[in-house]
């Protein structure tokens, strides 16, 4: 050990007894001997702020000082937050370019134990630490700190860069063919970090190896560098000319060009018109495309397919050129842009009426009929829908007739064919009954509008029965059956019944018993009990309901895939029931495009997700007071893997089991109590009990759960991730414990 590390270590050891012994403040102090003109780095305190943007921090350093460190983040009232809103502050250690000592991560929201002003003690290197938010959707939030060395050698001197173009030349130092240009650069201090280099005043792009240039012309490329301190060197560039190797080729390219868009009954394009253009060569190849918009306008280089917006008739011009110089003839595409139709952004207007005698009380008497109506002046209302007692929400299409004793209310809203909803109302009620009966003790609560026997729709209505009890809640299709023939019996009982009280019919009574001996329920394989909520028919995918951003389509197999066409981060939910304990089982599979890996996740345990006065998007929702159980393969990137619970409990990919890419995964998700467990091919690979900590959600008087911070049941739904997060689903089933 050098005579300067033991003078450092006693005075590290020194500062930190003066401290416990309440002889030193806890604020950023330097020690060490009067004659040390060097900083010391042993107390500075470093702090990141979050408020209601998601996109980036509130404040961040950019610098620090080798060695210990206090880092402070808060995400409180007093620096932004209003909504409640959680974020992390994460120190990423999966990528090798940058440093990966330190593996912080902090989650703070205003409603937490410490108000959201978290800290902790950390030893910082010399180099560059990558940090960034966990939480879904929070992608913006990222950055970079720079930390020295902290002494007298600290890297303030930029990189030497320089670049040369390789290849056959002619008497004129013109390169035949094409050039080889290689960019280097050397840096002393710190160490290069990155070389970017543009090529003809296109933008920057990172230098990874030489870059070839086959274009016919002169050419100029501009390089600079940057160093692991933040030092830029200065653009420089290099200028040089191809020329065309000797050919004896005499013929011009042929080109093509084509327009797109929405076209109107007329056949103009409607808003927009993209044309492409193509340019073919079997000789000496294509050396350039050019366009031109209007009779006058100048030449461009195409690059990409043009896009015109403008009303009007247009004209685009278009010729290309080949590398031997010869030059196709001119030739022109024309076509008309209209203005699009008046966007719709009026929601339909929605009301209801509700029937029936009532009592002195203002109760109705034996039953109340509810009958909707919505209208709308400029798309036309697409549909209205209603929510008895807190249910999901129905499609309203006859007037509903509710007639069990007791306090009811109903939610009820509509939207318009250009995707404009209305406001949630509700109306509160009673129904009553002049010997006041009480409520039926049903087997289950079932309002959906036919008969279901476990997926199969048969079509009948879901009448109330004598017992004052709907069909469905008698058919018992969720209850755990050991045979299919105790399954048919009890069916045929219970339609036996029906069918003599009047309430079916002969036809209904077939169709009900034919949809019992279809859904399988009590056959080998079905005796777990699970009941399949997603079994690849449009009728089961039909029940499942898309909120946020992005979308899932039905595949020809039976699976769900998200689509790469529609943006956005959002959420494919299960309103129809909410669950409990239960045992969740799925299959998925990641078929993210190229080398990456796919991110996704199953929410479980999320209150419904329209209309939840803490949170305006419904997609939150579940983000907010659910869970995720995560969906990620890739090593690098974002510390959750497959199988942790996000934001809460991380789990490594060495205990998750990885398969190849585009290979299907089991996955089982059990939850009892607040206690859960993640399989994977039959696996566990994480287990957690939710049992307090931090929390995403804020205490509520309403929630079910033990402590009133957990929830004790809730929905289901599968994340969108975005575009490129491809990932599939088939097969999911579950089974109340």
């Amino acid at each position: 050990m050098t005579d300067r590390r033991r003078r450092r270590l006693w005075t590290a050891l020194l500062a930190a007894l003066l401290m416990c012994l309440g002889l030193v403040g806890t604020t950023s102090t330097a020690y060490g001997r009067p004659d040390d003109t060097r900083q010391a780095a042993a107390e500075q305190v470093l702090t990141w702020t979050a408020g209601d943007d998601i996109t980036k921090y509130g404040s961040a350093p950019t610098t620090a000082v080798a060695g210990k460190a206090t880092i402070v983040f808060e995400n409180s009232a007093a620096t932004g937050n209003t909504t409640g809103m959680p974020h992390t502050l994460t120190f990423d250690v999966s990528d090798p370019e940058y440093n990966n000592d330190v593996p912080l991560n902090i989650l703070a929201n205003p409603n937490d134990d410490q108000g959201g002003k978290h800290s902790v003690e950390v030893t910082l290197s010399p180099g560059r630490y990558r940090y960034h938010c966990t939480i879904p959707g929070h992608s913006g939030m990222q950055g970079i700190l720079v930390v020295t060395d902290g002494g007298g050698g600290e890297d303030t001197t930029a990189p030497e860069t320089s670049a040369k173009a390789e290849g056959q030349t002619n008497a004129d130092g013109a390169f035949v063919g094409s050039a080889s240009v290689t960019v280097s650069a050397t840096d002393a201090g710190s160490g290069v970090d990155r070389i970017e280099y543009a090529l003809d005043g296109g933008a920057y792009t990172p230098y990874t190896a030489p870059v070839v240039v086959n274009q016919v012309g002169a050419h100029t490329l501009k390089y600079k560098a940057t160093d692991k301190a933040g030092n830029a060197a200065e653009e420089k560039s290099l200028a040089f000319t191809v020329v065309a190797p000797p050919t004896d080729d005499s013929t011009p390219p042929e080109t093509s060009a084509t327009v797109a868009g929405e076209k109107d009954a007329s056949g103009a394009y409607v808003g927009m018109a993209t044309v492409t253009v193509s340019a073919s060569d079997t000789g000496s190849g294509v050396n350039t495309v050019e366009y031109a918009l209007g009779a006058d306008g100048a030449w461009q280089p195409y690059t990409a397919p043009v896009m015109v917006h403008e009303p009007g008739e247009h004209t685009v011009r278009y010729r290309a050129a080949d590398r031997a110089g010869n030059q196709a003839a001119e030739k022109s595409v024309t076509f008309e842009v209209v203005e699009p139709p008046a966007e719709d952004t009026t929601p339909p207007t929605v009301s209801l009426s509700v029937a029936g005698e009532k009592n002195s009380d203002g109760a109705y008497i034996g039953d109340a009929q509810l009958t909707l109506t919505a209208t709308d002046d400029d798309s036309g209302v697409a549909t209205v829908e209603y929510s008895l007692d807190g249910g999901p929400y129905l499609a309203y299409t006859q007037p509903v007739v509710v007639d069990r004793v007791g306090a009811h209310s109903v939610a009820y809203r509509a939207s318009d064919k250009a995707g404009n909803a209305s406001q949630a109302q509700t109306f509160v009620f009673a129904v009553a009954s002049g010997g006041g009966v009480p409520a039926p003790n049903c087997p289950e609560y079932d309002e959906r509008s036919t008969v279901f026997v476990g997926t199969v729709d048969t079509g009948v209505p879901n009448r109330v029965t004598e017992n004052r009890c709907r069909i469905n809640e008698l058919i018992e299709d969720e209850k755990e059956w050991t045979s299919q023939a105790l399954f048919l019996k009890h069916v045929k009982t219970v339609t036996d019944g029906l069918l003599k009280q009047g309430v079916i019919d002969q036809r209904e009574y077939n169709r009900i018993n034919r949809a019992a001996k279809q859904s399988g329920i009590g056959k080998p394989g079905q005796t777990e009990g699970y009941r399949k909520i997603l079994d690849g028919t449009e009728e089961s995918f039909a029940r499942w309901e898309q909120v946020g951003g992005g979308k899932f389509a039905l595949n020809a197999d039976g699976s769900i895939t998200s689509r790469t066409d529609v943006q956005g981060m959002g959420m494919l939910w299960f309103p129809e029931r909410k669950y409990g304990d239960f045992s969740l089982k799925l299959q998925w599979r990641d078929d993210a495009p190229g080398t990456g890996n796919a991110n996704g996740g199953v929410f479980v345990r999320f209150p419904w997700v329209h209309d939840n006065p803490e949170e305006t998007r419904p997609e939150w929702v579940a983000i907010k007071y659910g869970h995720e159980v995560q969906v990620l393969d890739r090593p690098d990137g974002d510390m959750y893997k497959t199988g942790s619970i996000y934001g809460f409990d991380r789990v490594g990919l060495a205990g998750a089991g990885v398969t190849q890419k585009g290979t299907w995964n089991d996955y089982e998700i059990k939850v009892v109590d607040q206690h859960y467990s993640v399989y994977r091919n039959g696996v566990l690979i994480n287990e957690f009990d939710n049992t307090g900590g931090q929390v995403f959600e804020p205490p509520r008087s309403d929630d079910p759960g033990t402590d009133g911070r957990r929830y004790a049941s809730g929905y289901l739904g599968l994340q969108v991730h975005s575009t490129t997060d491809v990932i599939s689903y088939r097969d999911i089933r579950i089974k109340e414990l």
